[in-house]
């Protein structure tokens, strides 16, 4: 997938706000990429302009090497599948129910699932480790346990790009580790390439093989390996935050630890 000088603004013709100023970026084959940076710096925006939830102002932006201006919508879905931010999930269907719906771009008008798609729904559930509440209503979830589920939709879809803002919301830790661990496999072992929101840089550092910092004013501050891009004078630059980086002492890649007000 590739962005190039993405420009996305809000609001009504000559008063519009821009969130997204000359971005471009480029996600390779099994590749996990971190999209970081600091609350309205347009993380979702990017997100939503690639499956054309909202409308560019400029930029091109190609998946597989085809303009995704130039796809239909279903051939999107059968190349991207996306974890939302805030998903909206029927409270009265079933959890196998709802992984299933991942299968549909999949499917011809009317059509039911068959085998193919039962066994890719029970792959992914089993990977999301929620092959056990497949007969549980969403409404009887957890909010973590919620969580798994989308991603295991978004699995089921088998797409070669996977789009993920904020997979590890509502997670506890050992849950946070295991998606992101998983989102790595699965770029390592099948060739997929993931972008995730993730708003840990730890968690982000420890796991993404490169990190795009997003400004407050929407533009990109950065894009490396995260020893290269995480520093004490980029956190206070983008983030306005004072904080210490040093190496993880196991993975040698850069944790960030926040000072105490007044510290």
């Amino acid at each position: 997938m590739a962005i190039s000088d993405l420009r996305v603004a809000y609001g009504p013709a000559g008063r519009q706000a821009e969130v997204l100023r000359g971005v471009s970026l480029t996600l390779h084959a099994g590749e996990l990429l971190g999209l970081v940076g600091p609350n309205g710096s347009g993380k979702t925006t990017l997100i939503r302009a690639v499956t054309r939830g909202v409308k560019s102002l400029s930029g091109e932006i190609s998946i597989l090497g085809e303009a995704v201006a130039s796809l239909s919508q279903r051939e999107l879905a059968r190349r991207v599948a996306v974890v939302p931010q805030a998903p909206l999930l029927p409270d009265g269907f079933s959890v196998l129910e709802t992984v299933l719906a991942g299968r549909t771009p999949h499917l011809r008008l009317l059509e039911n699932e068959g085998q193919r798609d039962c066994d890719a729904a029970a792959r992914a559930m089993r990977r999301t480790q929620t092959w056990e509440l497949r007969e549980r209503l969403i409404g009887e979830l957890s909010g973590g346990e919620r969580q798994r589920v989308v991603v295991a939709r978004a699995l089921a879809q088998e797409t070669p790009i996977l789009l993920l803002d904020e997979p590890t919301a509502h997670l506890d830790i050992g849950h946070q580790a295991a998606m992101l661990e998983l989102m790595r496999t699965l770029c390592r072992e099948e060739g997929k390439a993931a972008l995730a929101v993730v708003h840990d840089l730890t968690l982000a550092s420890q796991f993404c093989d490169r990190l795009v910092v997003l400004g407050p004013g929407g533009t990109v501050a950065a894009v490396g390996e995260a020893g290269e891009v995480l520093s004490a004078s980029l956190l206070s630059k983008v983030y306005g935050a004072s904080a210490s980086v040093f190496p993880h002492p196991k993975t040698g890649r850069p944790v960030v630890a926040p000072h105490p007000e007044g510290s």
